[in-house]
């Protein structure tokens, strides 16, 4: 019973470690681009059937057996963690380049080696060839060309996309489209504020912003993170307190098993 109830505590400790990490992974990031806070999730260990002693009772010359049986746990598992896509508060910059999603929906982006990613950080930059690409080098995709003569661009909720020459002129380009997920929840993160599809998300499904479900685009903005600094504070201090308490369940333990051997002693 004793080494079980070592166990139980242990994983409760173990539970709130990764707990912690998490949490701290998000007060971390308060301050990253349209960054979304992940909550971990537990599950509960698999239960054992105890038989208590019996009771015998005697009564007119019949002894009665009363056998009771409980099932006791055997702590607890950390058994994912889960991405929370709430909308972040939209951050006015005045940069031209900045774009914010209001909604659902992420830009797709094309890596060095061809193979897609997505985001909903929109401080997008221009390359030495004039393309249109994220804070890490990243193209967006479809592609936008600046070409010499730009001055400026306008980026409507729409995602049109007019660039403004030296003349005067607006010259439409390609529009920036916006993909969803059914299950965005199961997007893999990679870094850099991307995310990877994976069999759990399903499929990217592309659209025009504004229409069918999708957000809308708002040019010379920024999404902030989503995590709630109040909240955070508050999920630490649970899990704190948790520690704590699993901490002192093993002292407990210990206390008693050293009373037994005392009375065994004796």
């Amino acid at each position: 019973m004793s080494s079980r109830s070592l166990r139980t505590a242990a994983s409760g400790m173990n539970a709130q470690q990764i707990n912690i990490e998490v949490i701290s992974n998000n007060i971390a990031n308060i301050n990253t681009t349209a960054f979304k806070k992940n909550r971990a999730e537990f599950q509960d260990l698999m239960y054992q059937e105890i038989q208590v002693n019996s009771i015998s009772s005697p009564a007119s010359g019949i002894s009665d057996t009363i056998s009771n049986k409980i099932e006791v746990g055997n702590g607890v598992k950390p058994s994912s963690t889960q991405k929370l896509f709430k909308q972040g508060d939209l951050t006015a910059t005045n940069q031209q380049l900045d774009v914010a999603i209001q909604g659902e929906g992420f830009f797709q982006v094309r890596k060095a080696d061809g193979s897609y990613a997505y985001t909903r950080d929109g401080s997008f930059k221009i390359d030495a060839n004039g393309q249109m690409v994220t804070a890490a080098g990243y193209s967006l995709d479809p592609d936008i060309i600046f070409s010499e003569d730009t001055l400026g661009m306008r980026i409507a909720r729409d995602g049109t996309v007019e660039l403004e020459t030296a003349s005067g002129d607006l010259i439409s380009v390609d529009s920036i489209q916006l993909v969803r997920f059914l299950n965005p929840g199961g997007l893999a993160p990679i870094g850099d504020n991307l995310y990877l599809e994976t069999p759990e998300s399903g499929t990217p499904l592309f659209g025009v912003a504004g229409s069918d479900g999708f957000g809308e685009l708002h040019q010379g903005y920024l999404e902030s993170s989503n995590v709630e600094i109040v909240e955070e504070m508050i999920a630490m201090i649970t899990a704190q307190r948790s520690y704590e308490i699993n901490s002192k369940t093993v002292k407990t333990v210990e206390e008693m098993m050293s009373m037994a051997n005392n009375l065994k002693r004796g």
